[in-house]
């Protein structure tokens, strides 16, 4: 089984790169670093291979990626698009350009292409092939002060509606659905709670997830993710949400 994972390096990213390292798996890791602690985790019967890749370079990162299926035998194939960037938390109209930019490459653009280019490169294989991709609460209602990532989101998940259309019409069409892994204690989280409220009034709220308790640990939702992506009857619910399962 082949299982390509962009955003391996932290979070739950690398608890699920930590959790795909099994007998059977050649895990292909996309990330800025390659995670050296990674390798010594493979078991007997796995593979690990790690690309140094900048995702706000998208064609170049699915080019490379296509070239790489290419060459592989027709296996059970898994796409994850994990990897997403925040700009700072606050009003639309005071956003960095350069931040937002960089915040829809990586969290949608990346994706994008990098789908397509796996989806081709596999288009004659007639084995199972699934694409995830990582979307959020978020994508399906808005939240002052974090248009960019809403919009990433919403995205994901609505390109992910329509491919899974178009691939539900193929013999072997490819399984893709966007997934909401639920409110995890990630980078991201720290990031919302310690706004400045005057220009991130939602702040309160993610810092009451965390003193209450209702967020999952990194290795926790990456569980939760897997187990889903492995369901038998993935793919029937394009866009779908872990806590729903």
């Amino acid at each position: 089984m082949i299982v390509v994972l962009t955003g391996a390096s932290r979070g739950m990213g690398r608890a699920l790169a930590v959790q795909s390292l099994q007998p059977g798996t050649h895990l292909l890791t996309l990330a800025r670093r390659p995670d050296p602690a990674l390798a010594d985790l493979v078991p007997d019967g796995g593979r690990l291979t790690q690309w140094a890749v900048d995702l706000a370079d998208a064609p170049a990162a699915a080019a490379r990626l296509a070239d790489w299926l290419d060459g592989q035998q027709p296996d059970d194939a898994t796409l994850i698009n994990n990897a997403a960037t925040l700009s700072g938390p606050g009003p639309l109209r005071e956003g960095d350009p350069a931040e937002l930019a960089l915040a829809v490459r990586v969290g949608l653009e990346a994706p994008l292409l990098l789908t397509a280019a796996f989806l081709r490169a596999t288009a004659d294989w007639s084995t199972d092939r699934r694409v995830l991709n990582i979307s959020s609460g978020l994508g399906r209602r808005p939240m002052a002060g974090s248009a960019d990532y809403c919009a990433v989101k919403a995205g994901l998940d609505n390109f992910s509606a329509s491919v899974a259309l178009e691939e539900a019409g193929r013999p072997h069409g490819a399984r893709i659905v966007a997934l909401a892994p639920g409110v995890i204690d990630t980078d991201m989280q720290v990031q919302l709670r310690g706004a400045d409220r005057s220009r991130f009034p939602e702040g309160d709220r993610f810092e009451q997830l965390r003193t209450t308790g209702r967020l999952d640990s990194p290795e926790q939702a990456a569980a939760k993710v897997l187990a889903y992506l492995a369901r038998p009857d993935f793919g029937s619910t394009p866009v779908a949400d872990v806590r729903d399962a």
